[in-house]
């Protein structure tokens, strides 16, 4: 029994510093350098399972290719509309720093709630193929437990009643 309560506070006790970790930003991360569109192309995902990217058929031999496809933004009319549509939309969004804006590139970094694990998230105005390519990452963990592309199709959906 004395085992068992002790086992109790230890657990209670690391559960605790986890949040305060995160509360405090420890548990942030960095900030990737290679972020942006280099030769039409964004960032590939992550070599582990915690991003999505419209763009994960460039990389035909990655390890997470499957995993991590998920389809472009689709918009009709004015594509700058559209970007300023996006960028209005994150800044809407809980938790979401619009960190660049530009015509055709933006640029976001987004935190869950507890522990504070930050995501960035990115999006390009392909006018070739008339779409929005995107990106969204974890900067820490292994997995995300499907947060980025539920972040995604959650934006999707909102921004396709607005269009």
């Amino acid at each position: 029994m004395k085992i068992l309560a002790t086992l109790a506070m230890l657990v209670a006790a690391l559960g605790a510093i986890l949040i305060l970790a995160g509360q405090t930003g420890f548990l942030s991360g960095q900030a990737p350098s290679d972020l942006g569109v280099r030769s039409g192309r964004l960032k590939p995902p992550s070599p582990t399972p915690n991003s999505v990217s419209s763009q994960a058929e460039l990389y035909p031999d990655h390890p997470q290719r499957s995993y991590a496809a998920i389809a472009p933004l689709a918009f009709s009319g004015d594509p700058e509309q559209a970007m300023q549509k996006l960028a209005t939309l994150l800044k809407t969004q809980e938790r979401t720093v619009l960190v660049t804006q530009k015509p055709d590139y933006i640029y976001a970094q987004c935190s869950t709630p507890l522990l504070r694990f930050t995501d960035d998230v990115e999006f390009w105005l392909d006018r070739t193929a008339g779409v929005i390519q995107l990106r969204s990452a974890s900067r820490l963990g292994h997995g995300d437990l499907g947060a980025n592309r539920a972040r995604i199709e959650k934006l999707r959906a909102q921004f396709l009643l607005k269009n």
